[in-house]
């Protein structure tokens, strides 16, 4: 019996915890370190945070220098004469230090009332050589009589160099010509008008020149007195 009961006081109950779940008070508390957010101020916003409109920017509605508004177009003043360049060559020049090449360009420019021109112009790049030309051609343009229906009064011929040229007007053909003569009388704005190249000269620049010294022999109606002998 004293061995029953010492062991029966040396036992020692057992205790098991129970976990219990937390209040929702405690989590929210120790979630995390940052503070609840508070609520937004009635009126407040990005306006009191300094992302609103400042007070001395211009409005866009208006039109601001930025590009609010519509830019209006400034239209560019059509040139007086029209031109058509109708050759164009790479030439050399022999120097001590070897070939310098630049470019040659032959222009026709003319008005379409009557005035017309041929110009030559040489330099390194293409376009200040054109530009040369017609500067050239605006020099020597030539002022063309014409009738009221922008026709030639009479037939002419002349001779440029090795190119013959003849001019007749045409009455109800429109321009019946070829090569560089008609870009003469194309920018001359000479209707119904029959042009021959009476030589075989290929080179347009001469041609073109040939038909220019044939307008340059017109003479109105009125001009074309018999002279006195």
């Amino acid at each position: 019996m004293s061995e029953n009961t010492t062991q029966q006081n040396t036992e020692i109950p057992v205790v098991h915890a129970v976990k219990t779940a937390p209040s929702k008070e405690a989590s929210a508390g120790t979630r995390g370190s940052r503070p609840l957010r508070s609520a937004p101020r009635s009126g407040g916003g990005a306006k009191e945070r300094g992302g609103g409109k400042r007070s001395g920017a211009p409005s866009r509605k208006g039109g601001s220098p930025r590009g609010g508004g519509r830019a209006t177009k400034t239209e560019r003043a059509r040139p007086e004469f029209d031109s058509k360049m109708i050759q164009i060559r790479r030439v050399t020049r022999v120097v001590s230090g070897g070939r310098r090449f630049s470019f040659s360009v032959a222009v026709v420019a003319g008005n379409r009332k009557g005035s017309v021109g041929v110009g030559v112009g040489k330099a390194a790049d293409t376009s200040l050589a054109i530009e040369k030309a017609l500067k050239d051609a605006k020099k020597n343009v030539v002022k063309v009589p014409l009738s009221n229906e922008m026709m030639i009064p009479h037939g002419v011929e002349a001779k440029y160099t090795s190119a013959r040229v003849m001019i007749m007007p045409a009455p109800g053909r429109g321009m019946v010509a070829g090569s560089s003569v008609r870009n003469v009388l194309e920018l001359a704005g000479i209707k119904n008008v029959n042009a021959k190249i009476l030589s075989g000269s290929k080179n347009k620049l001469n041609n073109a020149r040939a038909a220019v010294e044939a307008l340059r022999k017109i003479r109105a109606k009125n001009m074309t007195a018999s002279t006195p002998q």
